[in-house]
């Protein structure tokens, strides 16, 4: 006699799915949609609004580098100014950029083949032609996180600290880091991987990460997080680019600290204290523009930069046709 089919168990629930944050809309029809986490902080601290789950750990990619910047400070490293931007940077890799990792390597009686980040080219797509279209190839240099590991190498050999492993998340730099990384979002670190430069990279929630960068733009004159906020408020060129919303939204609203990572994250904090940090789910890139517009909207943020920012057009036949939109 045949067994009866058995009934598969059923699946315990998973968490809720994060709400859509972003519609793509081609032609009037919406066909496709983004969802994502939002946290948003009011000038005090306390949380504003949030959307989706804001204390689950995510890799903040990028948007971690002013705490590796701080954590070179830290460990003695003199930087300022454009430099120490650049080590706090996901450049664009322009000629700017490239001769500044350059000068700094060379300051610090560094060769470039002790980076250990990837040889790549340039981020910013209207350079990385130009670049090709000059004949040049993929180099460490050109890597938008040159600047981070040139900081990083150039603090390791002022303590004295073994420069072959100073991307092993043992490191003593690495472990400084990661303390103020812990230190600024007020909560521990909840793992750690490799970062797509090499780098040890620490996952905390998204309303640790805004909590961190509201820490840097309140920190004390002079600190180590003051320091690493006022040089990339002072030259946001060289934290992104002449064509990046970062670098548009510091120079157009003074006092703000803004930082995407990737896989679309995005943290800013503005001068008094008010702040944001977002994840899409999908790591949709093409929706951090309209996203970030609508959120800094929300924070009472009110000037004719939103509108840059926040343009994501969708293009059919060489003409625009539809946009990637925020519907939160």
């Amino acid at each position: 006699m045949p067994m009866p089919a058995l009934s598969p168990e059923p699946s315990p629930p998973g968490p809720p799915a994060p709400p859509v944050l972003a519609e793509v809309v081609r032609s009037g029809f919406v066909e496709g949609r983004h969802r994502g986490s939002l946290v948003l902080l009011a000038a005090d601290g306390s949380v504003e609004l949030a959307l989706g789950d804001v204390t689950a750990p995510v890799f903040p990619r990028s948007s971690n580098k002013p705490m590796q910047a701080a954590g070179v400070l830290r460990a003695g490293l003199g930087l300022g100014g454009e430099r120490l931007a650049l080590a706090a940077a996901s450049h664009s890799g322009e000629p700017f950029h490239r001769d500044l990792v350059r000068t700094l390597l060379a300051e610090h009686g560094l060769e470039p083949g002790r980076l250990r980040c990837p040889p790549d080219l340039p981020l910013d797509p209207v350079e990385r032609e130009t670049y090709l279209a000059a004949g040049a190839v993929r180099d460490r240099v050109t890597m938008n996180c040159s600047g981070k590991h040139t900081a990083m190498l150039a603090a390791c050999a002022l303590r004295g600290w073994p420069l072959e492993s100073y991307l092993d998340p043992g490191h003593p730099l690495q472990r400084l880091i990661r303390d103020v990384i812990e230190e600024a979002a007020g909560e521990p670190v909840a793992a750690t991987g490799t970062d797509g430069c090499g780098a040890p990279l620490a996952a905390i929630g998204l309303t640790g990460l805004a909590r961190a960068f509201r820490s840097f733009v309140r920190a004390a004159p002079g600190s180590a997080e003051r320091r690493v906020a006022d040089a990339m408020r002072a030259h946001p060129e060289y934290v992104a680019g002449t064509r990046r919303h970062d670098t548009w939204l510091m120079r157009e609203v003074p006092g703000t600290l803004s930082k995407m990572g990737a896989e679309a994250v995005q943290a800013v904090a503005l001068a008094d204290g008010r702040a944001l940090a977002f994840k899409m789910d999908d790591g949709g890139s093409r929706t951090l523009g309209p996203v970030l517009a609508r959120a800094l909207a929300l924070l009472g943020v009110d000037s004719p930069v939103l509108d840059r920012i926040g343009r994501a057009p969708l293009t059919g036949g060489g003409r625009e046709v539809g946009e990637v939109r925020a519907v939160f």
